[in-house]
């Protein structure tokens, strides 16, 4: 587990997905074109960024590893628990559909989501060949999007929840993540006495850890085999962009996957 770096791009990958045929990478901030406050691999396109920047940045992730920029399928991310099965690439100017997950088994697609602070959730079932991206905030997280995510894997692909293997990605950590009363309620209501186990009260209020939901989310839908990068995104801003700790003039960090024919 650990970071890379490749014409002029710093990235992390899962130590467990590396041997798998498939590839990852969780780009950091760093190689791109945008600049401050974005700078520099901005790829979120909502964010106030230069779209000219953004679209170089987004060109030069998928040169970079060598793939079609047109292989590309990636959604407008909405705080949800959609989950999309796709077999084809986006079309170029065709709108975004709105979700939080997408799956694939055509290695002619290439994932891509954007993340800054909410967590990354990256799949793969080895006995199907299907991979996925979730994207899971505190309200995704509460209404147990990477839940519905493994199990749109089992009706789409009739993927068995005990083979998947999980990567947690970098996120805001729960020393950095205060919420208020409104999100415990929240989560109270959807997790039950569980939702105990996610959250500290301190003196000044509550904290989140949000991939401890995921993760107990993810293991309560079958899902075992799962691998926390441990890094946060507000502790780190050298590599990541962070919605909180950045007051919310940041960009977003991308997060490319993709199978390997054959």
């Amino acid at each position: 587990m650990g970071f890379s770096e490749k014409n002029g791009l710093r990235y992390f990958q899962f130590d467990s997905f590396l041997r798998l045929p498939l590839f990852h990478a969780v780009l950091t901030r760093k190689g791109g074109f945008s600049q401050s406050p974005f700078a520099q691999l901005n790829t979120g396109g909502t964010v106030g960024d230069n779209p000219q920047a953004v679209l170089k940045n987004h060109q030069l992730i998928y040169d970079t590893f060598g793939y079609d920029y047109y292989s590309r399928f990636d959604v407008w991310q909405v705080h949800g628990t959609k989950i999309i099965c796709t077999d084809s690439p986006r079309k170029a100017g065709e709108p975004h559909q709105k979700a939080d997950g997408i799956l694939t088994d055509n290695p002619e697609v290439t994932l891509f989501m954007r993340f800054a602070d909410c967590v990354p959730i990256l799949l793969f079932d080895p006995v199907h060949h299907v991979i996925g991206i979730i994207h899971a905030g505190w309200q995704g997280t509460c209404m147990k999007v990477a839940q519905s995510a493994i199990e749109k894997m089992v009706s789409c692909y009739g993927s068995d929840p005990a083979t998947i293997l999980a990567g947690i990605g970098p996120s805001i950590c729960q020393a950095c993540y205060q919420v208020g009363e409104e999100v415990y309620a929240a989560y109270r209501t959807s997790f039950g006495d569980e939702a105990e186990r996610f959250f500290i009260r301190k003196s000044d209020g509550l904290y989140l850890d949000l991939r401890g939901a995921n993760k107990f989310a993810l293991q309560q839908a079958g899902v075992n085999q799962i691998e926390d990068s441990g890094l946060c995104t507000a502790c780190h801003l050298e590599d990541w962009y962070s919605h909180r700790a950045e007051n919310g003039k940041t960009g977003r960090f991308g997060v490319i996957l993709s199978l390997r024919a054959g």
